[in-house]
């Protein structure tokens, strides 16, 4: 294929992937919308007193992991499982067009979404809750929004791939809430008892909140650690994924 014409592939699938979201608000608006209302609730309207700012720097820090992980898990995993159900996957394989052409009009698709929750929780955070920011430090939160959709998105693959039809919401709920929740995106991990801060290592979000937590300026720690972690995560979801879907479709 020429490579203009295979651009235009890859461009067209990301340009529907965006219609059909933009035309299913009832899917979309809850996974910008839910992030942004606890935010206000936890973050801005209770948080009182001497550290008010500091609660309110930290939770823009989780809520962004949180809002990122939505994307990725329930963009391409609930997607992914109703396109195979429905017999879609099995249409768009037969089709003249690029394999990757589907995989990346999907993850467009939630860093777009990722980064306009993101820019959402940064307004809130400055206008609302008076929390001082710099350039930089927006910058490497968004960066951070961007980026970490990928492994939730390699993971959302993955169960996708071993689910089809509509018990694909039921399971990635069971993934997303526990792993928010264990992760310490929600209050910190020293409020947790030790065995179960012993386990938030082993989550993707605790990595990605670390990284967020960074980039506001509340984290000195090495971050080279946790992106490895993330990357090797994201490698691993996507091997089994690929070959689940070479082996079953």
């Amino acid at each position: 294929m020429p490579r203009a014409r295979l651009l235009r592939a890859y461009a067209e699938e990301a340009r529907c992937e965006l219609m059909r979201y933009l035309r299913e608000p009832a899917f979309l608006l809850p996974i910008m919308l839910f992030p942004a209302v606890f935010y206000l609730m936890f973050g801005i309207l209770l948080a009182r007193g001497d550290g008010a700012q500091q609660a309110a720097r930290y939770l823009l820090a989780s809520y962004s992991t949180f809002a990122v992980m939505a994307p990725g898990l329930f963009g391409f995993g609930v997607s992914l499982a109703l396109e195979r159900g429905d017999g879609l996957l099995q249409l768009k394989r037969a089709m003249p067009m690029p394999p990757g052409a589907y995989l990346l009009g999907k993850l467009l698709m939630a860093v777009l979404v990722a980064l306009a929750v993101g820019v959402l929780l940064v307004l809130m955070a400055m206008s609302l809750a008076g929390v001082p920011l710099s350039p930089s430090q927006i910058g490497a939160l968004l960066l951070t929004d961007a980026l970490g959709v990928v492994p939730f998105c390699a993971l959302g693959l993955l169960v996708g791939t071993l689910i089809r039809g509509q018990g694909a919401p039921g399971l990635l709920n069971l993934l997303y809430l526990p792993m928010a929740f264990l992760s310490g995106l929600w209050f910190p991990l020293q409020m947790m008892p030790a065995f179960l801060r012993g386990l938030a290592p082993i989550w993707p979000s605790y990595h990605l909140n670390a990284l967020s937590l960074a980039a506001v300026g509340m984290d000195d720690g090495a971050r080279l650690p946790h992106v490895l972690v993330l990357a090797g995560f994201s490698i691993a979801s996507l091997g089994f994924a690929a070959r689940r879907l070479r082996r079953h479709g």
